[in-house]
């Protein structure tokens, strides 16, 4: 049992409890993996290494979830285990994320497919390094996916309310599958396409960042949680239209915070996704806004290994279009859009109030 404080409702304690639940999952897990050889190890060590840390945002909006279908500010333990299976989901994606997007790092240390290939070249093992990582790295993530459904179907639930949770918890792991595939597309299109086509290429975006982002972070998360609090569909509904805008205002920040955020903080380079030349939101408002010379050098920096000062030259052609402001407002915008349809559902304290703490926790962040 986990009492969630609405002043706090990212609180040490529920993070805690999440880390507890995770830990101890891991650890009968890699147990039972051993068998196999001593091998595997090496899969258990880094599944441990990425599930330790994190902003585990899915996990409490899970568990507000069920508070606001429930009342009363007590989250039962089957509760947390639940909501604890979605932070293996998540470090699931982001392994697999870094292998497509090559990126070196996560979270301040090396991403699972470089520790990989790394061991592999210490070792001097036969074979290319790198493709070992990211094959090791691959099933790394698909380990971390399978037990995410076991930790889940076995959190103690009641049936019933488990198969109410269910075809949500499906929802959300086909959305964010699909999610990424629609990112992998959109990526084939090129940035200036913002210039000659915007309607198209921020519709395509914006599509992508309700599946890949929306869907996963903020909406089936809460919903989940109310399902296990026996949520009506009402609720269900409401807490849909509160966490959609939230998703897409966590997202813009992440656009933002991927070009313009302090790597100490993020854990990530600085202008990592400019180094990997992703098209957002914030990408596209600039290619759209800017004069024709800095559009067409913004794409030519793009995708490219950007020096301190190439970074600095991209920085300064986005601002300067006007796009880091407008997708600023945005973010404002899409939060207030949450937060009326949080007022419009009718959720009892303390959840009404963890929930309008959380939007701001989602929004205006740093890392």
């Amino acid at each position: 049992m986990v009492n969630l404080d609405a002043a706090d409702p990212l609180s040490a304690e529920l993070r805690a409890a999440v880390g507890t639940e995770l830990a101890g999952f891991l650890d009968t897990r890699g147990h039972q993996l051993s068998e196999l050889g001593p091998e595997v190890a090496e899969l258990v060590e880094l599944a441990s290494a990425f599930t330790a840390g994190g902003k585990r945002l899915r996990p409490a909006f899970c568990c507000w979830g069920y508070l606001a279908a429930s009342g009363g500010s007590e989250v039962p333990a089957h509760v947390v285990r639940a909501a604890a299976s979605l932070d293996l989901l998540h470090v699931s994606a982001l392994v697999h994320d870094d292998v497509i997007d090559g990126s070196d790092t996560r979270r301040g240390v090396p991403a699972a497919h470089v520790q990989l290939a790394g061991r592999h070249a210490d070792a001097s093992h036969r074979g290319d390094a790198g493709a070992f990582g990211r094959a090791g790295a691959i099933l790394l993530g698909d380990l971390l996916l399978m037990w995410s459904v076991e930790l889940f179907t076995e959190c103690g639930a009641p049936a019933g309310a488990l198969a109410q949770a269910q075809p949500l918890l499906a929802a959300m792991r086909a959305e964010v599958t699909g999610g990424q595939y629609l990112d992998i597309t959109a990526q084939t299109r090129q940035p200036l396409d913002a210039r000659r086509d915007p309607a198209s290429v921020l519709a395509q975006v914006r599509r992508v960042v309700e599946y890949k982002t929306a869907r996963y972070t903020v909406v089936r998360p809460l919903q989940i949680g109310a399902a296990l609090g026996g949520a009506r569909p009402r609720l269900l509904d409401a807490l849909g239209a509160y966490g959609s805008p939230l998703g897409r205002a966590f997202q813009y920040r992440d656009d933002v915070l991927g070009v313009f955020g302090d790597e100490v903080v993020t854990g990530k380079p600085t202008g990592d996704d400019l180094r990997e030349g992703k098209l957002t939101v914030l990408i596209a408002k600039a290619m759209r806004a800017a004069s024709p010379a800095d559009a067409q050098r913004l794409d030519d920096l793009l995708g490219t290994q950007l020096s301190a000062e190439g970074v600095a030259e991209a920085r300064r052609i986005i601002s300067g279009s006007g796009a880091l402001a407008a997708t600023e407002k945005e973010i404002e915008d899409a939060t207030s859009e949450a937060l009326a349809a949080l007022d419009e559902a009718g959720v009892a304290s303390p959840a009404m109030e963890g929930l309008r703490r959380l939007a701001g926790l989602a929004s205006q962040r740093d890392a």
